[in-house]
């Protein structure tokens, strides 16, 4: 093992044993080259006042070197901002911008321990980096039963974890912590457990209530005095988007420091939350005991970063880190928060009113870009298709009864015609199925 990676672990074992525990074996071995081009090069920077041959790029004038067809588009923003390679952790402006936010908006985590996030090529970065350094082969990775597909490609297919769900919903219409309570305490023989939360909840749109919220701590701090080591990845890709009574906070606050055996790693980004899909900016933040623990996290986080994508792109992080120091900014997002609330309840309204009762139900939703139909009489994968060739209308089918409407992308007066077409589908369908 390499010198570098052998210290990074006796840190995080002195600091706490029952972290080093959780990484898996690719997670042991990462560590941040100290010696090597980019930290010669990060010397050199400061020091080289009369030539730096360190970096590989060019400059031109005392400017990165840039073609003037490009900067005429981006001529708002100086080119070192935008040319120049992003250190692998991240535009430290803008990591220290949205730190401020995440303690702005999260009020539970004033007190907390949380490392600087480190910035990511978007959420599913951020998640990949996470199933790198604490997931290997079959440890357990629970999620619910409704959720991004994607985290079956990142932690099984990737990493050879083993996917255990349980059922979303109780009986009442509310989360199941109950189910994820016995999810993670079926894992004590293991000891370990990767748990997944994704609120809003992608497919459903939904998030837990406060009461919901301390009872899915309560399950994994029993889990933890049961003595299983927990990582608990909250996904809050949709974070801010709360149109109703639900928990307004991500639960990273209060897991923050809720046990010696639960680790808490918040993913989130620019993406959904500033409306910049395309841009491909996030973070993960970890929570901690101590700084040296945070600080080992971070190596080796920047580690798989460098041995990956080697670092974000720069434009990207500048477009943000100016939108986040904008005077407009809180205004210009309460704007589209605004006519993203008047969708889902929009949504909500219409399937409410009884006019499509006999053929679908609906999950419990109050955030988010989603809802799912639970439909009644027909096949989930055969209105899909048949709405897409018949009336030109994308949905998403999932399993045999579901399916997800993204109201994010349809203006609001357009959502009674989306549902009506809908609708006729199912009926087209019903028809078609008794010949009449």
């Amino acid at each position: 093992m390499n010198p570098l990676a052998k210290q990074l672990n006796e840190t995080l074992e002195r600091e706490n044993r029952y972290v080093y525990e959780m990484l898996s074996q690719l997670g042991k071995s990462i560590y941040f080259p100290k010696e090597g081009i980019l930290s010669q090069s990060a010397e050199a920077k400061s020091k080289a006042k009369t030539f730096n041959a360190t970096i590989g790029i060019a400059l031109e004038g005392g400017q990165p070197m840039h073609l003037k067809v490009i900067q005429d588009t981006l001529s708002a923003y100086a080119p070192k901002d935008i040319y120049e390679y992003a250190p692998p952790a991240g535009k430290p402006e803008l990591r220290s911008a949205w730190k401020r936010k995440m303690l702005e908006e999260n009020p539970d985590l004033n007190n907390k321990l949380i490392g600087n996030p480190l910035v990511t090529n978007a959420l599913t970065h951020g998640l990949s980096i996470a199933a790198d350094l604490f997931a290997d082969v079959g440890d357990s990775v629970i999620y619910p039963d409704k959720n991004w597909e994607n985290y079956e490609l990142t932690f099984e297919i990737r990493r050879g974890a083993r996917i255990v769900n349980y059922p979303l919903y109780n009986e009442q219409g509310t989360f199941n912590a109950e189910g994820l309570r016995e999810a993670i305490l079926a894992q004590k023989s293991k000891g370990k457990a990767i748990v997944v939360l994704n609120f809003p909840n992608n497919p459903t749109g939904y998030t837990p209530g406060a009461q919901e919220g301390k009872e899915i701590v309560a399950a994994i701090k029993e889990a933890a005095d049961a003595g299983i080591n927990v990582v608990v990845i909250t996904d809050d890709a949709y974070f801010g988007l709360f149109f109703e009574d639900s928990l307004q906070e991500s639960l990273f606050g209060q897991l923050a420091d809720l046990h010696p055996r639960v680790l808490a790693v918040k993913v989130d980004g620019a993406t959904k939350e500033e409306y910049v899909w395309g841009f491909r900016v996030g973070f993960i933040t970890y929570a901690g005991q101590s700084e040296a623990l945070l600080s080992v996290l971070e190596q080796k986080t920047m580690g798989i970063i460098r041995a990956t994508i080697s670092s974000g792109p720069h434009p990207s992080q500048t477009f943000v880190l100016h939108a986040l120091n904008s005077p407009e900014f809180k205004v210009q997002k309460q704007e589209k928060y605004e006519i993203m609330k008047g969708r889902a309840n929009r949504t909500k309204e219409l399937l409410d009113s009884g006019k499509f009762d006999d053929v679908w139900g609906y999950y419990p939703f109050n955030s988010g870009y989603f809802m799912c139909l639970k439909l009644k009489t027909v096949d989930a994968e055969a209105l899909r298709v048949h709405l897409l060739d018949q009336y030109g209308v994308g949905t998403i089918a999932l399993g045999t009864t579901d399916l997800r409407v993204a109201f994010s992308c349809i203006e609001e007066v357009n959502l009674e015609e989306l549902f009506n077409l809908i609708y006729q589908g199912v009926k087209d369908l019903e028809a078609a199925a008794t010949g009449k």
